[in-house]
């Protein structure tokens, strides 16, 4: 598998393979139905729930029928009661909270639409683990095969139907919202359940990553650009000093010399190439035009800001005295870090790593780790073999590559949704790597691409600022205005 972490992880975004996701359950537990319907979270944003769930959506075994909690966020503030719209968010790989907080487009247009939100966590991460507990749910293939993606929407579909009935609100139109990973798994649940869910806004959501659709190189590609449009010495900088970091890693004292220049927590160093490109892949995924906080703190349009530290004339020819300004723009914004540990991911608490390398390893094989001899990274040439190699050695089982699109489609995509797809948004803005996996054009007239060249991941379902551009305003209100047209006619429908 790439080694590469920034690779792997999707980030509001990340995907499942193979239809039923069959695994042995012997020893379930089958824990009670639970709900805390008046413990609100300290932001006061929802109130959590636990939704008692079916294992195995698709068969009948015995051990299918064992259930786990799941968990799920709900804010009725604006709801407006029997038959007002129901915004669910379809939950991505990590804790339901992480998205809560970062989906603040939803929160903005509620009340507009008195709508009842609701955050739907993806089993196997955050709290809604399977078994009892991570210690068994991740301890071998037998109990991770049940974490795929049509289980996942399943899950989303089955919660929404008995949702609505306990609400007495049947007859409420729902609509599907997700970022990244989530915004794939809108798409696709609109398209498996047009039944449960009338629509979907899926933002920045690569679901033409797959097979031989896109180029392994693309995502390293869109990372490189976004840097050299910025500037052309900050590119060079950065493409220059991977051998400079490996030769001094290499070298007699070489490791505490880099411990020195980059204040780092201790003199282990080895990891440092990694940890920097995690900063320069992640800063470009969150260039947003406004400061943030959804993976670490971060200056408004952090990308600049970097290549503004690495340019400095003050750190004069220093290579690692550049890039050390760049790192402290990425790790350090709040100016709290006394010194940097650049052996621990700084992604650990934030998503679930270990699901959702299991997920890479089965159906979500999401080819990104090519690297051209134009890249500011090291040129590095795709490999699918190396990376199954890995999974099979790891987990005892071999990706399925094509599953993805046999199951939700992808090649000729432009024939094949046009005909039967609808009500689904695709946003995708151009600075975000990702972008490049995405549906960049409008399949028909109620299938909508809005692609933005300023953009960054999933940035149209962050709160609105009074600093937003005027280009995410009109994203925003053109968004608003479409999802309006859904629920009007689904209202209008209703009384025929």
């Amino acid at each position: 598998m790439d080694t590469n972490r920034a690779a792997l992880l999707f980030l509001f975004f990340l995907p499942p393979f193979f239809h039923a996701c069959n695994a042995t359950a012997a020893g379930l537990r089958q824990p009670k139905w639970r709900r805390e319907l008046e413990t609100y979270s300290g932001s006061g944003l929802y109130e959590t729930r636990y939704f008692t769930q079916t294992l195995d959506h698709f068969n009948f075994n015995p051990q299918s029928y064992a259930k786990f909690q799941q968990r799920y966020l709900v804010n009725h503030t604006y709801w407006g009661g029997k038959g007002s719209p129901i915004f669910v968010y379809t939950g991505n790989e990590g804790g339901i909270e992480l998205f809560a907080k970062n989906t603040g487009f939803m929160f903005d247009i509620a009340p507009s639409f008195k709508a009842l939100l609701v955050f739907i966590e993806h089993r196997y991460y955050g709290e809604s683990i399977p078994f009892g507990g991570e210690d068994v749910a991740y301890s071998n293939a037998s109990t991770l095969g049940y974490l795929c993606v049509t289980q996942a929407i399943a899950d989303f579909a089955t919660l929404i139907i008995d949702l609505k009935k306990n609400l007495t609100s049947e007859d409420s139109p729902v609509v599907a919202f997700g970022g990244s990973y989530g915004g794939m798994l809108a798409a696709w649940f609109r398209l498996k359940y047009p039944h449960v869910v009338l629509g979907a806004l899926a933002s920045s959501a690569p679901l033409l990553q797959f097979d031989d659709l896109v180029s392994p190189y693309t995502f390293y590609n869109i990372v490189t650009n976004d840097f050299r449009s910025e500037s052309e010495s900050c590119y060079r900088t950065i493409k220059s000093s991977w051998k400079e970091l490996d030769d001094t890693l290499s070298r007699p004292g070489g490791p505490k010399k880099l411990a020195k220049a980059f204040k780092t927590c201790s003199d282990e160093v080895s990891n440092l190439p990694q940890w920097i490109e995690e900063a320069l892949v992640y800063g470009a995924m969150t260039d947003y035009p406004t400061v943030s906080d959804f993976l670490t703190p971060l200056p408004a349009y952090p990308v600049k800001q970097m290549c503004k530290a690495i340019d400095d004339p003050i750190s004069g020819n220093d290579t690692f005295a550049r890039l050390y300004g760049a790192m402290n723009i990425y790790y350090n914004y709040t100016g709290k870090a006394t010194c940097f540990d650049v052996n621990t991911d700084s992604l650990d608490d934030t998503v679930g790593t270990d699901g959702w390398n299991w997920q890479s390893c089965t159906e979500m094989i999401l080819p990104t780790g090519g690297r051209s001899e134009e890249s500011m990274f090291p040129a590095n040439k795709y490999s699918y073999d190396d990376n199954a190699g890995f999974c099979e050695s790891y987990y005892g089982v071999a990706p399925r590559p094509h599953w993805i699109t046999t199951e939700f489609g992808g090649h000729d995509i432009t024939r094949v949704l046009k005909r039967f797809g609808s009500n689904i948004i695709f946003f995708n803005g151009l600075r975000d790597p990702w972008s490049g996996g995405g549906v960049l054009k409008s399949l028909n007239p109620s299938l909508k691409a809005m692609v933005v060249p300023q953009g960054a991941h999933h940035v149209d379902l962050r709160y609105s600022t009074k600093e937003d551009p005027m280009w995410l305003q009109n994203v925003r209100r053109k968004e608003i205005n479409i999802i309006a047209g859904w629920t009007n006619q689904f209202y209008a429908d209703s009384k025929l």
